[in-house]
Formats: C-alpha cells, sequence, structure tokens
C-alpha cells in the first residue's frame, strides 16, 4: 500500500464514521476498500473491528454527555450480543478468498434491501411514544442474542438491524434507538477482535 492507498482509506474511514453513528452501514464503505485493496477478506473483516470500537466509543460517549443514556439496557443488551458474536467471529476469521467475497457480495446485497425495508417501516410506523421503557423486552432480547452470530462473523449491516429490532419490536424512539445501537456494539466487538486476533 502507498501513500494514495493510505488516503483513501483515512477519507473513507471519516464517511463511515459518519454513517455509523447517523444511521449505520459505514462497514459497507470500508471492508470492500480493504479488500480491493489487497487485505485478505477475514484481516480486512477482523480490523472493520478496530474502527467500529473507536466510532462507538466516541459516539457513546457524545450522547452520554448530552444527555442521552441508558446504561442499564446498554449493558443487557449488549451482553446479549456477546455469546452469538464470539461463535460467529471463529467461523468468519475462517472465511477465506471467494468465499468472503461472495459473502460480502450477499451480505451487501441484502443490506441494501432490509435499508429499504427499515424505511418503509419507520415512515409506516404507529407505535406508541417512546416512555422510557422497552416494549416487548424478552422478545428484543432473543433477536439481539440471534443478531450477535450474524455480527460475529462480518459486522456489516448489524447497526441497521439493531435499529430495526429496538425501534420496531421495542418501541424505542429513535434517538434512544441509535443511542444504544452504538452502545451496544462496544462489548461484541471488542469479543470479536480478540477472536480475529487468535485466529490470524
Amino acid at each position: 500500500m502507498d501513500a494514495f492507498d493510505y488516503t483513501l482509506l483515512a477519507v473513507i474511514g471519516v464517511a463511515a464514521g459518519f454513517i455509523n453513528v447517523v444511521a449505520g452501514g459505514g462497514s459497507m464503505l470500508t471492508v470492500p476498500a480493504l479488500v480491493l485493496l489487497g487485505v485478505p477478506g477475514p484481516v480486512a473483516n477482523g480490523t472493520n473491528r478496530i474502527a467500529i470500537i473507536a466510532q462507538a466509543v466516541t459516539a457513546t460517549l457524545t450522547f452520554y454527555r448530552r444527555g442521552v443514556r441508558d446504561t442499564k439496557l446498554a449493558l443487557s443488551l449488549g451482553f446479549a450480543l456477546l455469546p452469538g458474536a464470539v461463535i460467529g467471529a471463529y467461523w468468519g476469521a475462517h472465511i477465506e478468498g471467494v468465499w468472503f467475497n461472495r459473502l460480502l457480495a450477499m451480505v451487501m446485497l441484502a443490506v441494501m434491501a432490509t435499508m429499504g425495508l427499515e424505511s418503509r417501516i419507520k415512515r409506516n410506523s404507529k407505535s406508541a411514544p417512546d416512555n422510557g421503557r422497552l416494549r416487548r423486552p424478552w422478545l428484543t432480547h432473543l433477536l439481539i442474542v440471534a443478531l450477535g452470530f450474524y455480527g460475529g462473523i462480518i459486522h456489516i449491516g448489524i447497526g441497521f438491524l439493531i435499529m430495526l429490532i429496538l425501534h420496531s419490536v421495542g418501541g424505542l424512539d429513535l434517538v434512544r434507538t441509535n443511542m444504544l445501537k452504538m452502545a451496544t456494539v462496544i462489548p461484541y466487538s471488542i469479543a470479536a477482535l480478540i477472536v480475529f486476533w487468535a485466529e490470524a
């Protein structure tokens, strides 16, 4: 990699960070960029978690300073992601070559479809206003547990899915949903990064 490649990655990183904090989906830029620059799939997949952790910590602290916080719920959701994430990361660390490229292509197509679904659900949503309590807590946590496996394999699009679950199933407003999305990915991303590092 030369100076141009690093500059390109820096620009993409800034764009991805902004996208991740506002809505989610920044990994749709960073992972393909790393692969196109010649980084092996599992390395790109694991390396992406470092940027995710940095962005999530920064965004969570910003939300916290502005009074948007729910530590108890963030911790319960964050730890719900962990078991599946560890198993998924082990699988993801061993997907190489053409199989990783195929997985990446399928995931990106699926995420784009999910983005359209999420937009329609938000437009048509008639859920009760967020009263500070999670609606359907057991179902919400169960879906988050299942989501951990996917996120462990490949992080792309998990922000959209977390927001979809918390807003449509959990009944939370979009501000709290966005804050919780950033906070909950921190422990799971650290665990996945450790697995990728150990299996590299």
